[in-house]
Formats: structure tokens, C-alpha cells, sequence
């Protein structure tokens, strides 16, 4: 366990650096390259019911995109990606947005949306919320088809990036354009190792069902309410087993960007490993339906592979008491708008 924790600190220390920008700076950068008509579709009001509109299915959507940018505006849009992630995080958006360029080939593009447009690498929204500041809060969103990333900044720091939502269609690819590629290869491995080193008393509590769910459960709900805790406590894992649970735990959290990917951990650590659960839905071998999650007083992570025979993932983590920065912002307004 101490030689986890030290790689893993190593690891966010050594990203860290390479992502210690001034969010408000790229932020503000990316603003200021816009003409006035893309700033208008990007600016929103912190307060705006859109800043909770969580999507990571294909929809229409609001804030400029990728098509819409001339290469200044696209490497400024990127820039603020970047130093919202870790480099896990920001490699892993990309590699999901290839994707797309996957499903073109596989469906032929008949996929359709409201607006006619299909498949598609540069349909990802940009939107911030509020106005970026040093010393104030504000936030932005990145999204499109299987990202839904959200952040808010106070005081010059992310002190929310949840919830955040990353999927891959395929899990894997099959098709010789990218062939092999898997983007939640460690999500995905990780649990069903975990899973499979259950003992015959382990697995029953466990494994809630031999079905797994078609969907994560919270789906794009704002507030998670009365999802019961279920399968196994951390505290009746064997040392190997606690092992890979904090593997699988740190694969989630390595996606953040260094200053909140510390916050994060320490807030688990805070609210008790032991309080964590393990909960397994469905096959326990590639090619059939599962489903897992960790869940504890202030998580939850989701992982669900169900759709398109089993590969086909979609993951999301959600801080239970500070989701959108709702602690944050209930105190901000108390404090600063009575």
C-alpha cells in the first residue's frame, strides 16, 4: 500500500507541474480570441440552469465548437482543457473524440441528430459559466458525445470537477481503423480483476446481480438521491484485494487535475476507505453485460458495459455532497449575497 501511495503521489506531482497553469488566465485567453458572437454563445451566468445540464449521449447542445474556431481559437480551447485535467485526463478526452472518427466507419454516419449533423470529432461544446476570475467563482463545461466534463474555480483553483462522465464506443476496437485501441482499458480490467478474486463467501455479497443495469443508474440526474449502498465493505477485503480496490479507485481519480485529484483523495480519505463499498452487476468475463460501482458516504462511481454486446462503457464519478460545487456555492451565496 505505501508503495502505491508513493508512485501515485509522484505521478500527480510530476503532472502536476506540467499542468500548474492559471485556469483563469487560459480561460480568459480563450474568451478574448473569440469574435463577439462565439462569446456570446460560450458566456453563460453562473447561476444559469444550463451549468447543470448534463449530457453524454449525441443531443443538440448549447456553446460553440470545435468547428466553429479558427486554429488560435481551437489551441486556446485546448489549453484550458488541459490545465483542467490531469495529462491521463486530457489524453483520454482525446482519444475518445478519435472515436468518432471509428463510428463514422462502423454505421456508415446514419447516425442522426436533431440538427441533421452525425457522427462527428469536432461536435464538443465549449461553455463557461460566470466570469473568470482570480478571486471569485465561475465554471465551465466541456461535452459532447461520451464526455461530459464540468469545473468550477474559486479563488483561483478547481474546487469541483465533478460530475464527470468519459465513455468509449467501442470498448474496444475491432475494426482495422485504430484496431485494438481500448480507452477505459485500466476501468475495465481492474474490475473485472477485483471482481474475479472474490471468494465463494465474498462473491454473493458482492455480486447484487447476475443481470447487469443497461445504463449507469444516476444517468445525468443534477442531485443523486436514495441509491443504496450495496456489495462488499472495504473492510472485508484481503490485503491483495484492498490493493487492487485502491488501484481501481486511483484510475478515476488520476483523470483530475493535480490540485483537485489531492482535494478529491484527501475528502475519500477524510469520510473513511473503510465506509467504501464494491458492487458488481452482471457476466464477470469480457463479452457480458456488467456492471460495477464504488460508493461511499461522499462517492460514487459508476462503470456500465452493456450496450452494443458488451462494449460498449460508460463511467462517471460523482462528489455526493459537492456535485456542480453546490457545498461551495451554497456557502458563497450565504456568505456573499445575503
Amino acid at each position: 500500500m505505501k508503495t502505491r501511495t508513493i508512485v501515485v503521489l509522484l505521478t500527480l506531482l510530476f503532472f502536476g507541474q506540467l499542468n500548474a497553469q492559471d485556469l483563469t488566465q487560459k480561460a480568459n485567453y480563450f474568451l478574448s480570441t473569440l469574435t463577439p458572437e462565439l462569446k456570446s454563445k460560450a458566456l453563460f451566468s453562473l447561476d444559469d440552469k444550463e451549468r447543470v445540464n448534463m449530457h453524454f449521449v449525441p443531443i443538440v447542445r448549447q456553446g460553440p465548437t470545435f468547428h466553429d474556431f479558427n486554429d488560435v481559437q481551437k489551441q486556446a480551447a485546448l489549453d484550458l482543457l488541459k490545465a483542467s485535467l490531469s495529462q491521463t485526463g486530457y489524453q483520454k478526452s482525446m482519444d475518445i473524440i478519435e472515436l468518432e472518427k471509428v463510428l463514422i466507419i462502423i454505421e456508415g454516419n446514419k447516425f442522426h441528430m436533431a440538427d441533421g449533423t452525425g457522427r462527428d470529432p469536432l461536435n464538443y461544446h465549449f461553455c463557461i459559466f460566470g466570469n473568470p476570475s482570480a478571486t471569485d467563482i465561475w465554471g465551465w463545461r466541456f461535452e459532447g458525445h461520451h464526455i461530459a466534463l464540468n469545473f468550477t474555480s474559486s479563488n483561483g483553483e478547481i474546487v469541483s470537477s465533478t460530475p464527470s462522465f468519459f465513455g468509449s464506443n467501442p470498448g474496444v476496437v475491432t475494426i482495422d481503423e485504430q484496431r485494438g485501441k481500448e480507452v477505459l482499458k485500466k476501468e475495465t480490467e481492474l474490475g473485472f480483476q477485483l471482481v474475479n478474486s472474490f471468494n465463494e463467501n465474498q462473491l454473493p455479497i458482492a455480486r447484487f446481480s447476475e443481470t447487469a443495469p443497461h445504463e449507469i443508474i444516476t444517468g445525468t440526474d443534477v442531485k443523486v438521491n436514495g441509491l443504496e449502498p450495496r456489495g462488499i465493505s472495504y473492510t472485508a477485503l484481503n490485503s491483495d484485494q484492498k490493493e487492487m480496490f485502491m488501484d481501481l479507485l486511483d484510475v478515476y481519480i488520476n483523470n483530475y487535475q493535480l490540485g483537485f485529484a489531492k482535494t478529491l483523495r484527501a475528502k475519500i480519505e477524510s469520510a473513511g476507505i473503510e465506509n467504501l463499498y464494491f458492487a458488481w452487476a452482471g457476466g464477470m468475463q469480457r463479452g457480458i453485460g456488467n456492471y460495477y460501482r464504488i460508493q461511499g458516504p461522499m462517492l460514487l462511481i459508476e462503470y456500465d458495459n452493456t450496450q452494443n454486446n458488451a462494449n460498449h462503457v460508460h463511467t462517471v464519478v460523482r462528489d455526493l455532497t459537492n456535485d456542480y460545487a453546490e457545498d461551495i456555492l451554497r456557502e458563497h451565496y450565504k456568505h456573499d449575497h445575503k
